[in-house]
């Protein structure tokens, strides 16, 4: 193994808010001949860490940036853009959502809302750009009975191996076969 020089960082708490134990926090930074305020910003950017994963919680539970299986990439693209302006409107309205909050709580400040609150009311109070949908009955899609004779088009992830090679699915995960027990 190569040996990879940096700088640990000890990060000590005084008191914990919740009185629990203090143990003591080792951070690892690929920088050598840290100053003083490299170190704070090290231990400053660990402690945002959890705000950065509330927001990718928040993008993907609330605002569903993973449910949608797309085909291409840029389809992926594109509704991540649309998450993100989404997430851009719900930051932009938070004073809407000052009331929306459960009997039991009180009200919390307006800087101190956070976007997911109550995104549901939230829709409802907000306009929508879009107009009425026309009353339609659907298509006659596909008759009864028949195949599919156009499949959708799926597209190679574009995985290479460490060998520089393409990555090719193993024999017993192409169509047609079945896995084999060998005892």
């Amino acid at each position: 193994m190569p040996i990879i020089e940096g700088t640990v960082i000890r990060l000590t708490v005084e008191k914990l808010p919740s009185g629990g134990v203090n143990k003591p926090v080792w951070l690892w930074w690929s920088g050598t001949g840290a100053t003083t305020q490299d170190v704070d910003r090290c231990w400053q950017s660990f402690l945002r860490r959890f705000d950065l994963e509330h927001i990718f919680r928040l993008l993907k539970q609330t605002l569903g940036w993973t449910r949608p299986r797309l085909r291409d990439s840029a389809a992926a693209d594109r509704w991540t853009w649309l998450v993100l302006a989404a997430h851009a409107r719900l930051r932009l309205s938070r004073p809407l959502a000052r009331d929306l909050r459960r009997p039991w709580e009180r009200p919390a400040e307006p800087n101190r809302l956070t976007p997911a609150r109550g995104f549901r009311n939230l829709r409802a109070k907000t306009g929508t750009p879009a107009s009425a949908p026309k009353p339609t009955r659907p298509g006659p899609g596909r008759p009864l009975g028949s195949k599919n004779r156009r499949p959708a088009v799926r597209y190679e992830v574009g995985r290479v191996l460490a060998r520089g090679e393409a990555y090719g699915r193993p024999a017993h995960h192409k169509k047609g076969t079945k896995a084999r027990r060998i005892s």
